[in-house]
C-alpha cells in the first residue's frame, strides 16, 4: 500500500489492550459472533452497540472485523463536526463496493451516482437510494458475505443514518450484516433496531486493567474508588492514571457522571497533545478540522501553513493518531481535545489553510464550509458559496445538509434583509428535514430583523405551519388549531399583493387548519375562509381553477355541477406528480387534506387514489421526510375503501416507523382509526377511544367527528344498531367535510334497523342534497342503496349494487350485498338471499372485516346456508409482508418489480415467496392467481 507520507507509518507504542486481548467482553463478543454467523448463513442481521464514550464499542468492532477474514468488510466512522454533507458517510461506506454499481438497474444506478456526487440529474428519491443500497449489498454479497461496520453513527450526516436505518429494516435473506456503534444519545433513526448495551467492565476485570497501566502499588481502597468513579469505563481506566498525581489517585477525581468522565478523559488527551511540539499541535488541529481525514488535503494544508508534514510524526509516536491513506485519531475524544483545546484564532487559521487546500472544482461544498469556519465576521462572498452548496445538497436529496448550509449562510450575511431570507429558507429546510426545534430557532432569528412585507408574510406563514404541526402532534402548548386558521387567513390576505401563488396556497392551509379544528373551533370558520378565498380569487391577476373549484365545494352544497372541481383535482394530481421544483411547496402541513376532502365530497375514489399516490411520490422525491408519514397515511385511504386492509396496514406501519425514527410530532392518523373500525376485532374500541381522547386533548374536532363515524361503523358491523345510531347522530352534529356524507349513511342504516324511519328520512334528504350533481358510481350507488333501505324497493337495491360495482369501493359494495341479502331473507326469498349474503360473507372474509363477516354469517344460517365460523383465506397463515408479496406475484410482477415497489431486495422477495409456497402448499407463481386473499 502506498501512503501520502512517503513511507509506511511507524507503529505506535502499546496503547492498552489490542482487539485480541479485550477484557471482560466475552458476552458482547458472543452476540457479535452470532450476528456474523447469521450473515454467513444467509440471514441478514443488524445490531446497534450503544454506550458512553470510551466504554469499548470501537474495540468490539475491531475485534469483530479481525474475526471476519472470510467476508467483505466495509466501514465508516462518523466524525464530530458541524459540517453536514448529504450522503457523505454512505459514500465512504460504499467505496469498496462501487465496482458493483454497473450491476444495478438503471434507476438505482443513477440514484446512487447522483447522491454520491459522481453524476448529475434530478434529486434522487431517497427511498430509491435506499433500494439501490439494498441491491448493491445483495449483489456484492453474491461473492462473499458483507459486513458493514458503522462507528460513531451519531456523527454521520442525517440522510446517511436515515438511509442505513431504512436498509437495516428491510434486509432479510441476504448474507449481509450491519453493525452500528453509537452513543446512548443520538442516531435516533436507528431506534427500534436490535440493540446491545455496552456497559463498564466488571470490578474484577477493571482491577486487572488498572494493574496493567498503573506503575507501582496502589492502595486497594484507592483502586476501588477509581473503579467506582469510572464505572468500569475502560478508556477512563487507561487514560486517567496518566494525568493523576499520587495525591489525586488517593483522593479520586471528582463527581461521577458521563459528561464529567468524558471531560476528564479529554483533558488527559489534551495534556498529551500540549506536550508535543507546537508545529505538531498545529497539524493535529488541522487534522481535527478536516473530518474526512483526507491525507492529500492535509499535506497541502501543511504546506500552506509552512509546516513540514513530518511534524506529524511525534503525534503518531505519542499514540494519538494513526497515519495511513487517511489520518485516524485514536479516539473521537482525541480529535475533540485537539480542536476544542485550540483558540479561535488558531482554528480559523487552519480552516483557511484547509479551504485553500481543497479543490473548488471537485469538492466545492467542503471548501465553502472551511471558508465559513475561517470567517471572522460577515462575509457575503462566502455566504453566496454556502447558498450554492445548499442548492447542490437539495439536488442530491439532502434536505438536512441544505438546511445546515443555509443556516451558516444566514449567519455570514451582512445585509439584514438577505440574512432574514436565508434564515427563513433554512427554517423551511429544517422543517422538511423533521427538525422542528431548529426550525423554530431559525424562524426566531429571521424575525429579529426588520423584515420587508414579503418576508414578514413568509415568516408568518411558516410560523402558522409549524404551530399546526406541533398542535396536531400533541403539543398542547402550541397555538390552538382554530387560532392558527385565523392567523393563516390573515397571512393569506397579506400575500395577495405580494405573491398570488403563495396566497392561494396559504388560503388552503388556513382552510385545512379550520377543518381540523372542526366542532371544537369557531363555528362557520370553514365557510368564512372559503368565501374569503373565493373573493381573493377574483382579485388576483393569475386566476386559479384549482382554488376556485376547491373553495366552491367547501360551501355547504355543490350547486354548480362537479365537472369544474373534478377537472381541478385531476390537474392537481397531474401537477403533483410532475417534476416542477416549485411544486415542492405543496408539501405543507395538512396537505392534501383540503384536496382529498374535496375528492371525497365528490364521492370520487379514483381521484383520491391518484392524488394520494402523486403526493406520496412527491414527498419521497423531494426528501420531505417530515411530510412522508402523512402522505403514506393518505395513500392508505383508497386501499382501505377497496377492502385492501393489508396494503393499508403496511403503509400505516411505514408511516409509524418513519415517525418513530425521526421523533417528529405524530398526529393520530385517521386511516388507523378507520382500519380498526372496519376490521371490527377486539382491539377496535380501544383504538377508537384512544383517538377520541387524543382529539379532545389537542382540540382537534375533526378527529372527534371521525371517531364517532368509526364507532358507528364498528357497531353497525356487529349489528348493535342502537349504539350505531347514537354514534352516527353525534357524528352528524357538525358537518366535517368529507366525513359528513359517510356518517349520514351509517345513520340511515342504524335508524332503519331500529325503526327510527323519521331519522333515516332526514339523513337521506341531507345525503341527496349533497350528491345532487355527483355522477360517480360511489355516489349513485350509495344514494340508491339508502333509498332502498328506507323504501324496500328491490330495483333500488339492485341499482345500488350495480353502481357501486363501477367504483373501487369494495367495502361499500360488500355492505350493499349484505343489506340486500338481509332484505331478501326477510322477504322469504331464501335462494336470492343466500346468493347475496354469500357474496358479502366471502368479500368480508377476504378483506378481514371480522364484524361484518360475522353479521353475514349469522344471516346465512336462517337463510339455509351452512358456513364455517371463520373460513380460512389464502393469506390466513402468512405474515402481512408475505401476503403482499404473494398478491403482487400473483398479478404477474417479477421479483425485481416487486422489490422496487416494496423497497426490499429481489433476493428477499424470492425468500418470502419460497416461504409462501411452503405455507400454501403450492409450487408455482401461476397458482397464486387463483387464490382468495384476506384483506
Amino acid at each position: 500500500m502506498s501512503y501520502p507520507w512517503g513511507t509506511k507509518p511507524r507503529l505506535s507504542r502499546k496503547r492498552g489492550p489490542t482487539p485480541h486481548d479485550l477484557r471482560g467482553r466475552a458476552a458482547e463478543m458472543r452476540e457479535l459472533e452470532e450476528v456474523l454467523a447469521g450473515a454467513r448463513s444467509g440471514s441478514a442481521q443488524a445490531l446497534v452497540l450503544r454506550g458512553e464514550p470510551g466504554v469499548g464499542k470501537t474495540a468490539l468492532l475491531a475485534q469483530l472485523m479481525s474475526e471476519a477474514d472470510d467476508v467483505t468488510i466495509t466501514r465508516v466512522a462518523g466524525v464530530e463536526s458541524d459540517m453536514e454533507l448529504a450522503y457523505a458517510g454512505l459514500h465512504q461506506l460504499c467505496i469498496p463496493l462501487l465496482g458493483h454499481l454497473p450491476d444495478l438497474p438503471e434507476p438505482q444506478h443513477t440514484a446512487l451516482t447522483v447522491a454520491f456526487g459522481r453524476g448529475t440529474g434530478a434529486a434522487p428519491d431517497r427511498f430509491l437510494v435506499g433500494l439501490a443500497l439494498l441491491t448493491l449489498l445483495a449483489v456484492a454479497a453474491v461473492d462473499a458475505p458483507v459486513l458493514c461496520v458503522i462507528d460513531d453513527a451519531q456523527w454521520l450526516d442525517q440522510v446517511t443514518v436515515q438511509t442505513l436505518a431504512f436498509v437495516a429494516r428491510r434486509l432479510a435473506a441476504e448474507p449481509v450484516a450491519l453493525v452500528f456503534a453509537a452513543r446512548d444519545e443520538g442516531a435516533e433513526p436507528l431506534r427500534g433496531l436490535a440493540e446491545l448495551h455496552v456497559g463498564g467492565l466488571s470490578d474484577a476485570e477493571a482491577r486487572r486493567l488498572l494493574d496493567d497501566v498503573i506503575v507501582g502499588p496502589v492502595d486497594a481502597a484507592v483502586r476501588d474508588r477509581l473503579i467506582a468513579e469510572t464505572r468500569g469505563n475502560p478508556l477512563a481506566l487507561l487514560e486517567l492514571p496518566r494525568i493523576l498525581t499520587a495525591t489525586e489517585l488517593a483522593a479520586g477525581f471528582g463527581q461521577t457522571g458521563t459528561p464529567q468522565l468524558a471531560g476528564r478523559i479529554e483533558q488527559s488527551y489534551l495534556a498529551r497533545i500540549r506536550n508535543l511540539p507546537s508545529q505538531t499541535q498545529r497539524l493535529l488541529l488541522a487534522a481535527a478540522a478536516e473530518p474526512v481525514g483526507d491525507a492529500a488535503v492535509l499535506i497541502r494544508a501543511a504546506a500552506g501553513l509552512g509546516i513540514p508534514i513530518d511534524m506529524l510524526a511525534p503525534a503518531e509516536s505519542a499514540g494519538v493518531i494513526e497515519l495511513g491513506p487517511r489520518v485516524r485519531f485514536r479516539h473521537p475524544l482525541v480529535r475533540s481535545a485537539a480542536y476544542r483545546g485550540a483558540d479561535l484564532s488558531a482554528r480559523r487559521t487552519v480552516h483557511s489553510a484547509l479551504a485553500d487546500a481543497t479543490d473548488p472544482e471537485t469538492d466545492p461544498d467542503r471548501r465553502a464550509w472551511h471558508l465559513a469556519s475561517a470567517a471572522a465576521g460577515p462575509d457575503d462572498a462566502v455566504a453566496a458559496l454556502l447558498e450554492e452548496s445548499a442548492g447542490r445538497a437539495q439536488a442530491r436529496g439532502g434536505v438536512a445538509a441544505a438546511a445546515a448550509f443555509l443556516e451558516r449562510a444566514a449567519a455570514l450575511t451582512a445585509d439584514p434583509s438577505r440574512r432574514a431570507a436565508r434564515a427563513l429558507a433554512a427554517a423551511r429546510a429544517k422543517r422538511d428535514a423533521a427538525a422542528p426545534t431548529e426550525a423554530h430557532e431559525l424562524l426566531a432569528v429571521a424575525e429579529l430583523h426588520r423584515l420587508p412585507a414579503l418576508h414578514q408574510a413568509q415568516a408568518a406563514r411558516l410560523h402558522g405551519q409549524m404551530q399546526f404541526v406541533r398542535r396536531r402532534g400533541g403539543d398542547i402548548s402550541a397555538t390552538p388549531l382554530a387560532d392558527t386558521a385565523a392567523q393563516l387567513l390573515d397571512t393569506a390576505a397579506q400575500f395577495e399583493a405580494l405573491d398570488d401563488y403563495t396566497a392561494r396556497e396559504t388560503y388552503l392551509e388556513a382552510l385545512a387548519a379550520a377543518m381540523f379544528a372542526g366542532r371544537l373551533g369557531n363555528p362557520g370558520s370553514v365557510a368564512e375562509i372559503a368565501a374569503a378565498a373565493q373573493d381573493a380569487h377574483h382579485r388576483m391577476p393569475a386566476s386559479s381553477l384549482s382554488v376556485a373549484a376547491l373553495m366552491n365545494v367547501m360551501t355547504q352544497r355543490i350547486t354548480e355541477g362537479t365537472a369544474p372541481l373534478a377537472q381541478a383535482l385531476a390537474l392537481m394530481s397531474t401537477q403533483a406528480d410532475g417534476r416542477d421544483r416549485q411544486l415542492s411547496r405543496w408539501m405543507v402541513p395538512g396537505f392534501p387534506v383540503v384536496q382529498e376532502t374535496a375528492a371525497y365530497k365528490l364521492w370520487d375514489e379514483a381521484i383520491v387514489a391518484r392524488l394520494a399516490a402523486a403526493v406520496m411520490r412527491r414527498a419521497r422525491d423531494t426528501g420531505a421526510l417530515a411530510m412522508l408519514p402523512e402522505t403514506l397515511a393518505y395513500r392508505a385511504g383508497p386501499h382501505l375503501l377497496d377492502g385492501e386492509f393489508t396494503e393499508a396496514a403496511i403503509l400505516l406501519d411505514e408511516a409509524h416507523a418513519i415517525t418513530e425514527s425521526t421523533k417528529y410530532p405524530a398526529p393520530i392518523r385517521y386511516q388507523t382509526v378507520l382500519l380498526a373500525a372496519w376490521r371490527g376485532d377486539d382491539t377496535a374500541s380501544r383504538v377508537i377511544d384512544a383517538a377520541a381522547a387524543d382529539g379532545t386533548a389537542r382540540g382537534e374536532g375533526r378527529l372527534l367527528g371521525l371517531t364517532s363515524y368509526a364507532t358507528a361503523v364498528l357497531h353497525n358491523g356487529c349489528a348493535r344498531y342502537e349504539e350505531a345510531l347514537a354514534a352516527a347522530e353525534v357524528a352528524c352534529e357538525y358537518e366535517d367535510l368529507g366525513l359528513f356524507g359517510w356518517s349520514l349513511t351509517e345513520l340511515i342504516e342504524a335508524a332503519v334497523y331500529t325503526g327510527e324511519l323519521e331519522r333515516a328520512q332526514w339523513a337521506l334528504t341531507q345525503l341527496e342534497q349533497r350528491t345532487v350533481n355527483t355522477e360517480t358510481g360511489w355516489a349513485r350507488g350509495t344514494v340508491a342503496g339508502a333509498r332502498a333501505l328506507i323504501t324496500g324497493d328491490d330495483a333500488l337495491f339492485r341499482a345500488g349494487i350495480k353502481h357501486l360495482g363501477r367504483a373501487r369501493v369494495g367495502v361499500h359494495l360488500a355492505r350493499a350485498h349484505l343489506r340486500y341479502g338481509e332484505w331478501l331473507r326477510r322477504a322469504h326469498r331464501r335462494n336470492d338471499a343466500r346468493h347475496h349474503l354469500t357474496l358479502a360473507h366471502d368479500m368480508f372474509t377476504r378483506f378481514g372485516a371480522q364484524g361484518f363477516q360475522d353479521r353475514a354469517r349469522r344471516e346465512l344460517v336462517p337463510a339455509g346456508q351452512k358456513v364455517q365460523k371463520h373460513p380460512v383465506a389464502a393469506g390466513e397463515h402468512l405474515t402481512a409482508q408475505e401476503t403482499q408479496i404473494a398478491r403482487l406475484a400473483g398479478t404477474g410482477l417479477t421479483n425485481q418489480e416487486i422489490a422496487a415497489q416494496l423497497f426490499i431486495s429481489a433476493h428477499t422477495v424470492d425468500w418470502h415467496l419460497r416461504k409462501v409456497f411452503v405455507k400454501l402448499g403450492i409450487t408455482s407463481r401461476r397458482q397464486l392467481r387463483t387464490l382468495s386473499w384476506a384483506g
